[in-house]
């Protein structure tokens, strides 16, 4: 079986921690059974550019229970868990191409190998597979039935793709999944962030300002888990909607230039470019951290970083240093890219249960319906969405009440009123 991964002798170790994840993801797995029996992905070609860790794994495992020809690829470079792409190819027999630290050739010849899969179905996670598809390899255009899309950087490009008519098939966009983006961008983000931080640095969080550029939900549960650990948090927006409830929510909210000169760490969750720019980066306070959980490596204007400083040094694994001419020091993590899975292990297994659980769905939805979908993109149907939640609910055994038939007409009738 063709494929790229670092090391098959990892494959026992990636196994072990597979089936660790496995057993915190009982929504997956309830799928997973009722895959294996019904195959509603029979005869379908699905290539995957998703980070390669353990819950993916699962997802994965899912995947092909249900009938899928699957090729997985990575969605970021460092990313990857290799003793998990090891256990994919060795243990559950689905080629995957992902190396941990592979260079930008590297990667794109394994999102290559993805697209020459000739896939019925993409599954991305910022979208790199259909954006290579439609710009460099439309060949592939013709078995393409529907995708997924994981996370907000890719439905970002996604939409601006269907506003400008480019966009050649239709893709469900799991990120606005209220199961996905209310807990995995909220919790999952906000714990795997701080996880990211903390083992990089073993810096203590408490009595340090904290930064956070963006307050949508993955900005939220950064603020939170960084309160929660003793820092003082300052956010950064632009959409005053989402200021205000960042002040509302007992945040102090400022500019990132008066932000500058406060921040010992900086996180940035916002999908844009140089949101830490380079008037922020010259008035940054020595020491600073610097780490990003938003899907490209492009919300720290890393340019500006290395053409400003005088020298720069590794002085831990995925912390690199910069010096300015003054003497203040500045510290990048993981070159910018998502710190939670460069320097921890992403999101938990139990949110990404959710996640994941959309994205299984949503593929049997597609198969099921996409000869009545135009190219756009699509929200999760309210009722996988609702299924879900309910299935989540059973497996952590909480029960909660039901509408009587009466309160059901109350709700459901305009002729009353006051009485």
């Amino acid at each position: 079986m063709d494929h790229d991964v670092k090391d098959l002798t990892l494959a026992d170790a990636g196994k072990a921690r597979i089936e660790w994840a496995d057993a915190d993801m009982p929504v997956l797995a309830s799928i997973r059974d009722r895959f294996e029996v019904e195959k509603p992905l029979a005869g379908m070609r699905v290539s995957a550019c998703l980070h390669v860790t353990t819950e993916t794994a699962n997802l994965m495992r899912t995947l092909k229970a249900g009938g899928a020809d699957i090729v997985l690829c990575a969605s970021n470079p460092l990313s990857t868990q290799d003793d998990v792409a090891a256990a994919l190819v060795a243990h559950y027999g689905i080629r995957t191409y992902a190396i941990k630290g592979e260079d930008t050739e590297t990667y794109y010849r394994h999102v290559d190998a993805a697209i020459d899969h000739k896939p019925n179905i993409t599954m991305d996670d910022g979208a790199d597979v259909v954006g290579r598809v439609h710009a460099e390899r439309p060949e592939a255009l013709a078995d393409i039935i529907g995708g997924t899309e994981e996370t907000t950087t890719g439905v970002i490009r996604l939409r601006a793709m269907a506003a400008d008519g480019a966009l050649k098939f239709p893709i469900v966009s799991v990120n606005d999944a209220n199961t996905k983006h209310l807990f995995d961008n909220r919790y999952g983000t906000g714990q795997s962030t701080l996880d990211g931080v903390i083992r990089a640095t073993n810096r203590l969080i408490a009595g340090r300002t904290v930064v956070v550029s963006g307050y949508g939900w993955c900005g939220r549960g950064i603020a939170m888990r960084a309160d929660g650990h003793g820092g003082n948090v300052i956010i950064c927006e632009v959409d005053p909607l989402k200021a205000l409830e960042a002040v509302m929510d007992g945040y102090r909210v400022m500019p990132a230039a008066q932000a500058a000169a406060l921040a010992d760490i900086w996180l940035t969750v916002t999908g844009d470019i140089n949101v830490v720019g380079s008037g922020a980066l010259d008035a940054m306070k020595d020491g600073a951290i610097l780490a990003n959980s938003g899907h490209f490596n492009c919300e720290i204007d890393i340019p500006h970083l290395r053409e400003k400083s005088v020298s720069s040094r590794e002085v831990r694994p995925l912390v690199e240093e910069f010096v300015f001419a003054d003497g203040r020091k500045v510290y990048l993590l993981a070159d910018g890219r998502l710190v939670n899975l460069s320097c921890a292990e992403g999101h938990p297994a139990s949110v990404m249960d959710m996640s994941f659980a959309n994205q299984a769905l949503s593929a049997e939805y597609m198969v099921a319906n996409h000869a009545s979908l135009e190219p756009g993109v699509y929200p999760v149907p309210a009722d996988i969405d609702a299924g879900i939640a309910k299935l989540k609910l059973e497996t952590m055994g909480v029960k909660i009440d039901t509408l009587t038939p009466e309160q059901e007409k109350y709700l459901a009738s305009w002729n009353e009123g006051t009485v």
